[in-house]
C-alpha cells in the first residue's frame, strides 16, 4: 500500500508536466528539460549536505541514471518535433505496459498471469482514449507530410523502452542489495539537467525568460521533473512492479484531463470512457491472485 501511494503521488505531479508543458511551449525544448532537471536535483542537496556519500555512486548506476533521465526526454522531444504531437505521446505510454510485460525479464522469480495482461489491455486502451480525446486540446501536432513521421515514432518508441528499462533496473537493483539511495535521483538530474543545457547551447536559439516563465520552470521542476522521481524511485523500490506499472496508466488520463482544464476544453465522452477503463485496470492490476 505504501508503495502504491508512492506511485499515485508520482502519477499526479507527472501528469501536470502536459499542462506546464504548454504554458511554457515557447521555451526551446534542450532549455526547457535542463533548467528543470537542475532545479529539481536541489531537492536532493539537503540530503547530500547531511550524508555525503549518497552521492558516491558506482559508475555503472550513474551512468543508467543520468543516461535515462537525458536520454528520455531527449527522445521524446524530438519525436514530438517529427511526428504529431498525440500520437507520439500515445507510442511514449507504451511504458506502463512494457513495464508489466518484461517485468519477468528482470525481476528473478517473477511471472505474468492472466489478470495482469487484462489489466494491461484495457490501461492502455483507456491510455489510447484518452490521449485520442484530447487531442483536440493541444496545439503541437505535427503536419504528417511534411515531416518524417516514421522517425517521430520510432523516437518514441525508444523513449519508452528506455524509462521500461530504467525503472526495471532499479527494480531488480533494489532486490539484488544494489539499491542507491534516493538521493543520488538528485545526482542524476543534475548531470542530465547539464548535458541539455548543453545540448540547448548547441543546437538552439537563445529565448529572454520572464518572471512568469521561471515561476512555471520552478513548479516544474520541484513537481514533475524533480519529486517525481525520487517518489518514483520510492515506489519501484518497495512494490510490486506490475502493480505499479498498471497504476501508471493514470499518468495519460490525468494529464488530459489537466490539458482540458488549462486550454478551456469540456470534459468528452473519450476522457471519460478512458477513466472507466484506466481505473478498473488499476485495481484489476494489484490483484495478487
Amino acid at each position: 500500500m505504501k508503495a502504491n501511494l508512492y506511485a499515485l503521488a508520482t502519477i499526479c505531479l507527472w501528469a501536470s508536466l502536459a499542462a506546464l508543458g504548454v504554458l511554457l511551449k515557447h521555451v526551446p525544448p534542450f532549455l526547457l528539460t535542463g533548467i528543470s532537471l537542475a532545479l529539481g536535483s536541489v531537492l536532493a542537496w539537503p540530503f547530500v549536505v547531511k550524508d555525503p556519500q549518497a552521492w558516491k555512486i558506482a559508475p555503472g548506476t550513474l551512468f543508467l541514471g543520468v543516461a535515462s533521465l537525458f536520454g528520455y526526454h531527449f527522445l521524446l522531444f524530438l519525436g514530438l518535433r517529427l511526428a504529431p504531437a498525440v500520437e507520439v505521446n500515445l507510442i511514449n505510454y507504451l511504458w506502463p505496459l512494457l513495464i508489466v510485460v518484461l517485468a519477468p525479464l528482470y525481476v528473478p522469480g517473477l511471472r505474468l498471469r492472466a489478470v495482469h495482461f487484462v489489466a494491461a489491455g484495457l490501461g492502455f486502451g483507456g491510455a489510447a482514449l484518452a490521449i485520442w480525446g484530447g487531442r483536440a486540446s493541444t496545439d503541437a501536432s505535427a503536419d504528417m507530410n511534411s515531416s518524417p513521421a516514421g522517425l517521430g515514432y520510432l523516437l518514441a518508441l525508444a523513449a519508452a523502452i528506455l524509462w521500461a528499462n530504467y525503472s526495471l533496473q532499479t527494480k531488480r537493483a533494489a532486490l539484488c542489495g544494489k539499491s542507491f539511495p534516493t538521493a543520488a535521483i538528485g545526482l542524476f538530474g543534475l548531470l542530465a539537467g547539464l548535458l541539455s543545457l548543453g545540448c540547448h547551447w548547441l543546437l538552439e536559439s537563445p529565448v529572454h525568460l520572464t518572471g512568469r516563465d521561471w515561476l512555471l520552470l520552478l513548479a516544474m521542476g520541484m513537481g514533475p521533473l524533480g519529486a517525481a522521481f525520487f517518489l518514483w524511485n520510492k515506489a519501484l523500490t518497495l512494490g510490486d512492479v506490475r502493480q505499479v506499472g498498471i497504476l501508471s496508466y493514470l499518468t495519460p488520463l490525468l494529464s488530459t484531463v489537466l490539458l482540458m482544464q488549462v486550454t478551456g476544453r469540456d470534459l468528452s465522452w473519450s476522457v471519460a470512457l478512458a477513466a472507466a477503463l484506466i481505473i478498473g485496470a488499476a485495481l484489476l492490476g494489484t490483484r495478487k491472485n
